[in-house]
């Protein structure tokens, strides 16, 4: 299938009723949602994969709510990180109710859906998750235990022409760094594709390398890729990135997400 297509190829997973109630929940309820993770993965780029949980995008006022009309529904629902994400729960099976990212960053706004596209999932008609915020949100993830970069050069690749170059600077803001070194590893990994990248986009990037060093000397924006991995720099006395009023985080959000480093991830 190619990856602009809308035919549902995940026709034989074996939660699809339940994923199929829970979007007709949603749509009876008419909370806006969008559809992320593996199907809109396999979506932008051909690349299938099955994973034991479905994911769902809405505004991070509805999460809340979708939690409390699908519990009167009779599903089970808890809110795993009050920060950014909620579940659905049957069985061994999830929904995830995504309503920003683990490190407080990726914040579902309005654009998400004015940017999103249709297709069909699981029978349903619905709007996927945009490339360009699913690169945003993923270009974050390096834990040990999971990183998405081979996520984000997929997507890389997949979209290079279509992409939206200025919104998708725009989100990553003064984390440019990030985009860069994701744009590197692309013309690494391919070498023949690297033209596909606008060089204005490698400009911009390049030129915030010569942006003035952050008011703090103490700063560590480790915890914003990795919430386990850079704690010891933490115990040395840098600053925690992610701690309001430099970062989008409260220190109880922070700690509940951090001490959940060693539990399976949420996929996303």
């Amino acid at each position: 299938m190619s990856p602009s297509g809308s035919n549902d190829t995940h026709a034989a997973v074996p939660d699809r009723d339940f994923y199929q109630t829970v979007i007709e929940r949603l749509d009876a309820h008419r909370i806006p949602f969008l559809v992320g993770g593996a199907y809109a993965f396999h979506r932008h780029t051909g690349i299938e994969r099955h994973t034991r949980d479905f994911d769902v995008f809405v505004l991070p006022e509805h999460g809340p709510l979708v939690l409390e009309r699908l519990a009167a529904d009779g599903y089970r629902t808890w809110m795993a990180f009050p920060h950014w994400l909620g579940k659905i729960g049957r069985d061994e099976s999830y929904v995830d109710i995504i309503f920003s990212s683990g490190n407080g960053l990726g914040t579902v706004d309005a654009e998400w859906f004015e940017h999103s596209r249709p297709s069909q999932v699981l029978g349903h008609d619905v709007r996927l998750c945009p490339i360009e915020e699913m690169i945003w949100q993923k270009a974050f993830i390096m834990e040990r235990e999971r990183f998405d970069g081979a996520d984000v050069l997929h997507l890389l690749r997949a979209g290079a022409e279509r992409m939206d170059w200025p919104r998708l600077l725009r989100r990553f803001g003064p984390h440019g760094r990030v985009l860069l070194a994701h744009l590197v590893l692309f013309g690494y990994v391919y070498p023949a594709e690297r033209g596909r990248i606008p060089q204005t986009v490698f400009d911009r990037l390049l030129a915030g390398l010569d942006e003035p060093a952050p008011e703090d000397p103490h700063l560590s924006r480790g915890t914003l890729l990795s919430r386990s991995q850079y704690l010891s720099d933490l115990d040395r006395g840098l600053h925690d990135a992610r701690l309001a009023p430099v970062g989008p985080m409260c220190a109880q959000d922070i700690a509940r997400w951090t001490a959940a480093a060693d539990e399976p991830p949420p996929r996303g």
